[in-house]
């Protein structure tokens, strides 16, 4: 829909007022501003004529308009403009990148009061001047006006960077250099175009309440995980790319083997033992998420919003005693029933529920049963590694005799399904290319699948592993019976499939993200957020002679309280007094969002907020 109200701020002899009002059509209303006062102008013979030719045409003109004050212009029943335009805005004179910085903080910040929901703001700037990776050549951070982390002090991304033709609005004469009536080179220029971020927040972990038998618990949501519990992705009604994916990848397959979709409902491991703990699982619990959950009775329909009662999907029940002591007495059970809680952990992974699969009476040798869901493990923070995503598994069981034979027919069909899905987006004639390769690993019995892609903005291939296959012997019941389990990450898979570089991205709530994938086609994903500033800051700290430092449980705590705006951790140095052999570590943080506004004051406060964390929960002592 074509913008209804446009407002033009900065206007120097309004030739761009004039030019542009000739190009609307008759619904679209242009408010045309300036600093001067009609005085000033009266001594410019261009302005005059322009200013002739936007009255004739019924567009309001007003001066005196601090461009940085909007909301002391407009009265508030006439603000609400679909789109603002402040064309090559300069303090004047030879004011420096500081001054500049500033006037386009204010403007930003003053643009908040008089947009309208779903508005743009465009700045058009000469070359270089943005700081953007778009600008050719690209100037130096410090050297910029660093329009991005400008923007976000009023809220609002980079959306969209294109160059500015005066070609487009015929008529316009750009003056002002150096605050005199000259023109300036605009050759190169760049008009960015700027839109409302999602408010950032301080996000609270909700409360869940899950039934579990004929009883009531509920849990907080671990603060690294904060908004990636009950999403629904995977449900029904969902338009999200991943579940377009799983359902694509299933339906392939499904047309080599029979397939018999399950529902993960099935989630709590009935045994308190250790003895159905395998050696992939206990690797997983290591770096699981560990709740507990307390007894609750209160009426659900009193609690907040956000609460869920079919939590259970994602909860492996496991013991914390019986992990540590398999031979727990009816004391310690008397001691759990007292207070009323129970330790679990958020599931790792799908193979937690592949006895439970394959020891069913209706399990079918020959055809692929399959399970989908959200997985959740600590991690270190890394480009391509999650705290949660969203894993499918496929079980296939078959005659022992036969296990060369049905290796082999689902490693092609599975190879075939990855390289169609994984070349859809890659443009004609495109030199870029994306390979599925399975490696046998050293065990000489399983593979991983990688895939070696030039996405991700970059010139250099990057090998990434987005699934394995693991074969197993006979269980139990099905003696003369072997299987395989292949599990795939969707979200890599999506990531690699639309070309999406980020993979919180997938997470995001701004509604924006889902309007990129038209229901049956696949094409390659256009970001909203362009450019989003990097903040860098490095944090040391000696370490406690008594404890062992925990470096996963450090990226993880740097994950929470920055609400996943840490993207890189990178070890700097380790000092050690010479006098007291005390231990020193210096790491840096890199901060950076990939679909909200994020200003240096923000991240300061992370940072402080992270070192008063890390030393209570690390028991570091920062320095």
């Amino acid at each position: 829909m074509a913008p209804r109200r446009l407002l033009l701020v900065g206007e120097g002899n309004f030739s761009f007022a004039a030019a542009l009002s000739e190009t609307l059509n008759a619904s679209t209303r242009v408010t045309a501003t300036c600093l001067q006062r009609p005085a000033e102008l009266a001594r410019d013979p261009v302005a005059r004529e322009n200013l002739q030719r936007l009255r004739e045409r019924g567009t309001e003109v007003r001066f005196g308009v601090d461009c940085t004050q909007l909301a002391d212009a407009f009265e508030p029943h006439h603000r609400e403009f679909d789109r603002i335009y402040f064309n090559f805005p300069h303090c004047g004179r030879k004011a420096g990148v500081a001054k500049n910085r500033e006037l386009l903080a204010k403007f930003f910040q003053s643009c908040k009061d008089v947009l309208a929901e779903g508005g743009e703001v465009h700045v058009a700037l000469c070359r270089g001047q943005g700081g953007t990776p778009a600008d050719k050549p690209m100037r130096e951070w410090h050297n910029s006006w660093q329009v991005v982390a400008m923007a976000a002090l009023g809220g609002f991304i980079l959306s969209d960077v294109h160059p500015f033709s005066c070609e487009a609005v015929p008529g316009y004469k750009c003056t002002g250099y150096r605050s005199q009536d000259k023109s300036f080179h605009v050759e190169d220029a760049l008009n960015h175009i700027f839109t409302r971020s999602l408010p950032f927040e301080g996000s609270q972990p909700r409360i869940f309440r899950i039934k579990l038998g004929d009883r009531w618990f509920s849990f907080p949501e671990p603060d690294a995980l904060v908004g990636k519990l009950n999403r629904g992705f995977l449900e029904a009604p969902s338009r999200h790319p991943i579940k377009t994916i799983n359902e694509k990848l299933i339906a392939e397959l499904g047309k080599a083997f029979p397939l018999k979709r399950l529902k993960c409902s099935f989630t709590l491991l009935p045994e308190r033992s250790t003895s159905v703990l395998t050696s992939w699982n206990c690797d997983s619990l290591s770096a699981a998420f560990w709740i507990s959950l307390c007894e609750d009775n209160s009426n659900s329909e009193s609690l907040t919003d956000g609460i869920t009662q079919d939590m259970e999907d994602f909860l492996v029940l496991f013991s914390e005693f019986s992990l540590k002591d398999p031979g727990r007495d009816s004391r310690e059970e008397a001691h759990e029933g007292i207070y009323g809680q129970t330790k679990v952990c958020l599931r790792p992974s799908l193979l937690a529920h592949v006895q439970t699969v394959i020891q069913a009476p209706d399990f079918l040798p020959g055809s692929l049963h399959v399970l989908s869901g959200p997985v959740f493990q600590k991690c270190p923070i890394l480009p391509f590694t999650m705290p949660a995503f969203h894993e499918t598994l496929f079980i296939l069981g078959f005659n022992k005799n036969l296990r060369d034979d049905y290796l082999q027919s689902l490693l092609d069909h599975l190879k075939g399904t990855l390289d169609s899905l994984l070349t859809q987006t890659l443009l004609e004639g495109s030199k870029l290319s994306r390979s599925v390769e399975f490696i046998f690993q050293s065990n000489e019995k399983d593979y991983i699948i990688k895939v070696k892609s030039h996405n991700f903005g970059s010139d250099c291939a990057k090998d990434l592993i987005i699934g394995s296959v693991t074969t197993s012997a006979t269980s139990i019941i099905h003696k003369d019976q072997c299987f395989m389990f292949v599990s795939m990450n969707l979200d890599l898979l999506a990531m690699l499939v639309w070309g999406i570089s980020d993979w919180r991205m997938l997470w995001t709530f701004d509604h924006r993200f889902l309007k990129n994938f038209v229901p049956g086609k696949i094409e390659p994903f256009k970001s909203y957020s362009l450019y989003p500033p990097c903040y860098v800051h490095d944090i040391s700290f000696w370490l406690d002679e008594k404890k062992e430092f925990d470096e996963l449980e450090f990226h993880t705590v740097a994950r929470a309280v920055s609400q996943d705006t840490v993207i890189s951790i990178q070890f700097l140095s380790r000092f050690q007094h010479p006098k007291t052999q005390q231990v020193s570590l210096c790491y840096r943080l890199t901060y950076q969002t990939c679909d909200k506004a994020l200003t240096q004051h923000q991240v300061g406060s992370m940072q402080s907020q992270f070192r008063k964390e890390i030393q209570q929960r690390l028991h570091v002592i920062p320095r």
